[in-house]
């Protein structure tokens, strides 16, 4: 399955993350944290990889704005942004 259009979900706030989802044909991810270091980037890039899998996902650019979510924040807002970005 593959994202069919733009979406997103989240917020900008302390603790809680933006993620955006537009089509492509294969996977990308791109994490930006303000709280973190690249090694928290890697880590919710590889997050949001293994969710996307579990959803059945084969095609998605991804790019996620972090200001300090848990991982439950994480895949709860990205489990958001694929309901609202498939037909």
């Amino acid at each position: 399955m593959k994202i069919s259009k733009k979406s997103s979900a989240g917020s900008l706030e302390s603790s809680d993350l933006m993620v955006y989802l537009e089509p492509m044909d294969t996977i990308k991810v791109e994490a930006v944290s303000s709280v973190s270091t690249s090694q928290h980037q890697k880590e919710i890039e590889a997050l949001v990889k293994k969710e996307l899998k579990k959803a059945g996902i084969t095609g998605a650019y991804v790019k996620v704005q972090d200001n300090g979510a848990l991982n439950l924040t994480i895949k709860a807002r990205l489990k958001t942004a694929i309901s609202r970005g498939i037909e």
